[in-house]
């Protein structure tokens, strides 16, 4: 069976545990995958090995396979507890809680015949890290990752990056392998856990390390970090398929149909031809240019869209499945970039199953009030300023922002006090990989210590309470006083009238009065807007762009992204250019219509900014 057709099966196994970390063997190219077949033996899930994490204070499950109908034994730091393999050879066992411990102990479990042993497990806190790549990127590309990695000598923080499989069907259990990488040219080492040291800490989750690090540091037990996120992946695929199919928003309903559609007409033979094909003609071009083709034919078929990562439910079935059962203490997660390519009923599919997700990743960890941790999404692009402030407005990645926050404000109204949000939009960089991460990973570990930790730190963002329409004026009332990180201009907020049509604002702290010296008081918990080209103001929005200009905050929070209107990028389309779109959402060329629009808002503010100056200048002249 040739090797390509067997990783191209990978994902349909049913994988069980190795007692094995030795690094293989390696040249450049190759990958070493441990996947040791069912039914041969006594086995454990690939989570438990040496040098893991358990977490304390929650009974702790053990499980594995062995042949059907033995009896297995597990004993753990004093405590024993038996099972026998049903049928498919499946035995799971449960430990009572345990305090934490940071002295290493043996995980002993005894079959009929064999023994097997994990060493120097520890008891402690274990935090899931999801996302996308942003949550992945390592901490060797961060702006003083060299920094964090050089003073990594942490014994007592574990960590483990699980394995990327693909499929629709829910896994029981991921491989351990070295991993050849063609992007980074160079092989990852996957399905293992690791001791944090500046030796192996370079490849990890570089925002989960910091996180890590900070609350190992403030609570001095041990903590294990279990990385699952996966570069370029969307909200519906890390959220199980049959929670999805129960979501009765049109734009899911719609989704879901999509990808159904996709999955049914494809045909694998058909594909095979066309990749053929496009070979062909690649090669006669290529001769044609006088080069000389290298490349083979292609004979193999393709798994198509049903192995897509990106499908709905897929990345929930092959990376979230596997971990099905084990107690964590909580999950952060960070995402976002890609879901911001379908418009507003893009965001509106994101907001009907971002919650969903939430709920559905702490039934798989077997804790309804499971910690869970959102950081917003990131920056990308050419940041705002006041040049181009209204054209940048149109960037969806606002209403991604704008969802992630509603649904925590969803669950935070409805009485979770375990949910947590964190902003990222304030450490601006131009590439949608911002390298400026570790504000980031404290920001998540601020919210961690003082909900879970009863440490006491202000991990909260300020919030908007109401909104006052006050003639030339809004006032938007929060919950807290912020003031501008900088100590200047109050930035970022853009208002529109009835007309749609926004405006970057004035923005200024509320007067309340004056004190005895006559020296201004004001109220920095309400902020003033106001345009000169916006005479009556009904809406705003905040930090309403990709890489916003913003700088409100409260105690290092910022203010989050935010806004008062429900218009979609449609609606502005209709408003801007008075024409309606035709299928509904935008297509590229009214997308660029209505960028071109936009930033011809900003030229008549600029124009009209210039003309008051002017006429200010003339005054003052004849004085």
């Amino acid at each position: 069976m040739k090797k390509s057709f067997l990783l191209l099966l990978l994902p349909f196994l049913t994988v069980v545990g190795l007692e094995s970390a030795d690094k293989p063997s390696l040249t450049r190219g190759e990958s070493f995958i441990d996947v040791p077949a069912m039914g041969k033996g006594l086995r454990l899930h690939n989570l438990f090995q040496s040098g893991m994490v358990l977490q304390r204070d929650k009974e702790i499950a053990v499980w594995g396979w062995a042949t059907a109908g033995e009896k297995v034994n597990v004993s753990f730091a004093g405590q024993s507890a038996d099972g026998v393999a049903g049928e498919d050879g499946s035995w799971r066992v449960t430990l009572p809680p345990m305090e934490a411990n940071a002295n290493g102990q043996s995980l002993t479990v005894q079959g009929k015949e064999e023994k097997l042993q994990c060493e120097n497990i520890l008891i402690g806190d274990l935090w899931v890290l999801g996302g996308q790549s942003n949550m992945e990127f390592d901490l060797a590309k961060l702006v003083n990752g060299r920094l964090e990695i050089a003073s990594a000598n942490f014994p007592n923080i574990r960590h483990i990056t699980v394995p990327q499989l693909d499929g629709p069907e829910h896994k029981d259990d991921f491989p351990r392998h070295y991993k050849w990488s063609s992007w980074s040219n160079r092989h990852f080492k996957q399905g293992y856990w690791e001791t944090c040291s500046p030796e192996t800490v370079p490849l990890l989750s570089g925002m989960g390390y910091v996180f890590a690090r900070r609350i190992h540091m403030a609570i001095e037990v041990p903590i294990g970090v279990i990385d699952v996120s996966r570069g370029g992946t969307t909200v519906e695929t890390w959220t199980p398929i049959e929670s999805l199919r129960k979501i009765e928003g049109q734009e899911t309903k719609e989704l879901l149909a999509q990808w159904d559609q996709k999955v049914a007409d494809f045909d694998p033979q058909k594909d095979l031809e066309d990749q053929i094909q496009r070979h062909h003609s690649w090669v006669e071009k290529m001769k044609k240019q006088g080069k000389e083709p290298n490349r083979p034919v292609p004979s193999e078929f393709r798994p198509g869209p049903a192995m897509d990562q990106n499908r709905p439910g897929n990345c929930f079935a092959s990376s979230i499945s596997p971990l099905k059962g084990l107690k964590v203490k909580g999950a952060i997660f960070h995402q976002g970039f890609n879901n911001c390519f379908s418009g507003s009923k893009g965001s509106k599919m994101y907001y009907q199953v971002f919650g969903e997700m939430v709920k559905a990743w702490r039934h798989a960890f077997g804790d309804p009030q499971m910690p869970f941790g959102i950081i917003s999404l990131c920056t990308a692009g050419n940041p705002q300023d006041q040049m181009s402030f209204v054209g940048s407005m149109m960037d969806i990645g606002a209403e991604i922002r704008e969802a992630q926050y509603k649904t925590f404000l969803d669950l935070k109204e409805a009485g979770d006090t375990n949910i947590g949000f964190a902003s990222s939009f304030d450490q601006r960089r131009s590439w949608y990989h911002p390298q400026i991460k570790i504000p980031v990973g404290e920001r998540m570990a601020k919210w961690a210590l003082a909900t879970q930790y009863e440490t006491k730190l202000t991990w909260e963002p300020p919030a908007f309470k109401e909104l006052e329409l006050a003639g030339p004026n809004l006032i938007v009332h929060l919950d807290a006083q912020v003031g501008p990180h900088n100590d200047g201009p109050i930035y970022g907020f853009g208002i529109a009238g009835e007309d749609k049509k926004f405006q970057m604002a004035e923005a200024k702290y509320f007067l309340k009065g004056r004190d005895s010296r006559n020296r201004p008081q004001y109220d920095k918990a309400r902020i003033v807007l106001s345009s000169p080209l916006v005479p009556n103001p009904i809406h705003f929005r905040h930090a309403w762009s990709r890489n916003p200009m913003t700088n409100l905050k409260k105690n290092g929070i910022p203010l989050p992204t935010m806004r008062s209107d429900s218009w979609t990028l449609e609606d502005l389309y209709e408003a801007y250019t008075g024409k309606k779109t035709e299928t509904g959402t935008l297509e590229r060329a009214e997308r660029r219509e209505l960028s071109k629009a936009m930033r011809e808002s900003d030229m008549e503010r600029r124009l009209k900014e210039a003309e008051l100056l002017l006429e200010k200048h003339r005054g003052e002249s004849k004085e």
